[in-house]
């Protein structure tokens, strides 16, 4: 098969197992108890538009974790069409006690590439960890590289994601978001991972309009 077949067949069986999971919450959600709406009531929320609030809350949970379930696996499909050897790998923290370990999501010769659909994070605990992690990987003899396809919107979140590229440059590696990561894939592997999901889009977007 070809990439596009791979990624094709990765994005059906995600979206199976996404509405299966959101078609099992929402059944369950049938018979849970609703005495909260009373809350709801009481600061001018309808029970109608309050379980419509609970519904989609409990779907947006479901649908961030496969979209970057999703995109992070199909970047990764692009590095081993690309680079056959490369893939996971697990090493130890010779830095700390927590974690013993930490996963290089794809390692491509000695660059070590961390994979993230987009961060959100606010936690400040998420930088000194982010620290140890890359220090950790170069101190073993790899350069790490993020490459994060969306950036948060968010003050404080945007804060740390300026504070992890300062790291990461600090430690001669690379960090690419945005454009700058659509084109990163592009370029390292010969395949247009963005211009891909964008026909899947088409596709889908075309079939559910019908």
């Amino acid at each position: 098969m070809s990439i596009r077949d791979d990624i094709r067949a990765l994005a059906d069986e995600y979206a199976r197992q996404l509405k299966e999971k959101i078609d099992e919450r929402v059944g369950d959600m049938d018979a849970d108890d609703k005495s909260h709406f009373l809350i709801y009531q009481v600061l001018g929320i309808s029970d109608e538009e309050g379980h419509l609030i609970d519904v989609y809350q409990n779907k947006g949970r479901f649908l961030y974790r496969y979209a970057g379930g999703f995109l992070e696996n199909a970047a990764k499909l692009c590095f081993r069409s690309a680079f056959p050897s490369s893939g996971a790998l697990r090493i130890e923290n010779t830095q700390g006690r927590r974690p013993k370990t930490f996963e290089i999501d794809c390692l491509v010769g000695t660059d070590a590439l961390e994979i993230k659909w987009r961060d959100a994070t606010t936690d400040g605990d998420h930088i000194t960890k982010e620290h140890t992690r890359i220090q950790v990987i170069s101190a073993a003899g790899y350069r790490p590289i993020r490459v994060m396809f969306y950036y948060p919107n968010r003050d404080q979140a945007v804060k740390i994601q300026k504070a992890l590229e300062t790291l990461y440059a600090g430690v001669a590696g690379k960090y690419y978001f945005g454009d700058s990561a659509w084109a990163y894939v592009r370029e390292r592997t010969g395949i247009d991972l963005k211009g891909i999901l964008e026909e899947l889009a088409r596709e889908r977007g075309a079939k559910h309009a019908r």
